[in-house]
């Protein structure tokens, strides 16, 4: 009877111990990092946003931590894509916007956010935009496209291979044409013109939007883009479906990863240009086609934490959610974005768009979001997309290899809101550096000045041939030059900086 009573007791210490190892040993989150295109500041609802509703979205802000000094890298969309999935800063590896045929520019051997989770133990996927370059020199549209995804850590991958504006118009599911016929084979060329598809600088009478002399190529479901296409008829993608066909590739990623943990890399087109909305969000803003593709982004958004609640994983689940680069109203076709923005502030309360050095062009809309685990509030920590890689790993438990990720700094605490200290520094990049130290800003010099084709955009560039300094605290809009007034401070920003370049 003594032994049985020692056995049963040591049976109830196993079973407690074994109980309490797993209540401290969770599995690992999942991870959902949603990244929008050309999203502003002031683009959302909670920002302030006129004519067009985002509930979705601020529901995630309401709940999670609002974030009003979080940064891309970069004021355009391939460097800013480059440095979250490294990160390192795109001018390390002269990371610039990539035409739909440039090889792959993140090098295979080198750690990605999604090879260390990967390495963690993580299902990884990317769906959506791409931007990043694909296989090695002229690629081959007809079979697999390699390297790509899965060459730098994510097991599952279905790309707009560049962007919605150019050529190929066909998506890419685990590097593969989706649909590609071998009797009709794909032709691409950004050097040349291709027999087959009509040119919309030749037949604007095909087109539903009109646009400017660089996005006049090949024409494609009524719309003309950059570079020439010919074949693929059967593959060709329909702007309209891109919300629907994105968001359930989602969907299945995370039904069947819902058991174990996984990342996945949510890139939306949205709100880039063409801005061809699907049919139930024509007339959801007042500002046309660019204001009915933020609610287009909304609805996916709340589609995608749906998922997450019907499944049962929202609590284990770390959404991350932010845009790539600053708005820009005009950017090539004619969808009367310029003329019906109304009051509304696109880049908020600051200065810049896409393409600028000033604020705008890389002050982010971005939301945490992770039920039961993190407080909601507003928070001013100043953060950058290059520290994700850094601090998701921390959340991983997961050691970076020497030399992958040197621009990134651990600020989980910050990300999760748990302390509004972020980064002391921080460096901005667009066609020129700026260098944020705390409220303080410095802009490097650029000789020549702000480049037509920006001014055509309507942007400011920032772009100037003698320093620039600001005081963000006292002057959000950057209109105080304070360069003479602080000699000594602006040497030293400027140091610092040539430093990081250096």
């Amino acid at each position: 009877m003594k032994n049985l009573l020692l056995t049963t007791t040591c049976l109830a210490t196993v079973t407690a111990c074994t109980t309490a190892k797993k209540e401290v040993t969770p599995q690992k989150p999942n991870v959902l990092i949603v990244y929008v295109d050309d999203l502003g500041f002031g683009d959302v609802g909670i920002n302030g946003a006129k004519g067009v509703q985002t509930p979705h979205v601020d529901r995630l802000a309401k709940n999670g931590v609002n974030f009003t000094d979080a940064h891309c890298s970069a004021a355009t969309c391939t460097p800013s894509r480059y440095s979250l999935l490294t990160g390192s800063y795109a001018f390390r590896n002269q990371a610039a916007v990539l035409p739909g045929d440039a090889p792959l520019i993140i090098d295979p051997n080198k750690g990605t956010l999604a090879s260390m989770l990967k390495d963690a133990g993580y299902t990884t996927g990317v769906i959506g935009k791409w931007h990043l370059g694909l296989g090695m020199g002229q690629v081959n549209w007809n079979e697999e496209v390699k390297p790509g995804p899965k060459e730098i850590g994510f097991d599952y991958s279905f790309l707009i291979p560049a962007t919605g504006d150019r050529v190929p118009c066909v998506f890419l599911e685990n590097q593969r044409v989706v649909g590609v016929d071998p009797n009709d084979p794909i032709t691409v060329s950004y050097s040349s013109r291709v027999d087959g598809l009509p040119l919309g600088s030749e037949h604007p009478e095909l087109l539903k939007q009109q646009a400017d002399p660089q996005h006049s190529n090949t024409i494609i479901n009524g719309i003309s883009r950059i570079g020439y296409m010919s074949g693929g008829e059967k593959a060709l993608w329909k702007d309209e479906d891109f919300p629907f066909v994105l968001t359930e590739k989602a969907k299945t990623f995370m039904t069947e990863n819902k058991d174990n943990p996984f990342f996945l890399y949510f890139a939306f087109h949205d709100i880039h240009v063409p801005r061809v909305v699907n049919e139930q969000f024509v007339g959801q803003s007042t500002m046309g086609p660019r204001g009915d593709a933020i609610a287009q982004m909304d609805w996916c958004v709340g589609q995608l934490v749906k998922q997450l609640e019907d499944l049962g994983i929202a609590e284990n689940t770390l959404i991350i959610f932010s845009s790539d680069n600053g708005p820009v109203l005009d950017d090539g076709y004619a969808d009367m974005a310029v003329e019906l923005v109304g009051d509304h502030q696109p880049a908020g309360p600051f200065r810049g768009a896409k393409y600028s050095i000033y604020e705008a062009g890389t002050r982010m809309p971005t939301i945490v979001y992770w039920p039961g685990k993190v407080t909601p509030k507003v928070s001013s920590a100043m953060l950058t997309q290059v520290d994700l890689y850094a601090s998701l790993a921390k959340l991983a438990g997961q050691e970076i290899a020497p030399g992958d990720a040197p621009d990134s700094q651990d600020h989980l605490d910050a990300w999760l809101g748990k302390t509004e200290t972020g980064r002391e520094s921080m460096l901005e990049e667009a066609y020129t550096f700026a260098l944020r130290k705390g409220d303080w800003k410095y802009i490097k010099p650029q000789t020549g000045g702000t480049p037509d084709w920006m001014k055509n955009k309507q942007v400011e560039s920032g772009l100037e041939d003698v320093p620039q300094l600001y005081h963000l605290k006292d002057d959000l809009q950057e209109s105080v030059n304070l360069a003479g007034n602080y000699p000594e401070l602006v040497e030293e920003m400027a140091a610092e900086l040539e430093k990081i370049l250096q």
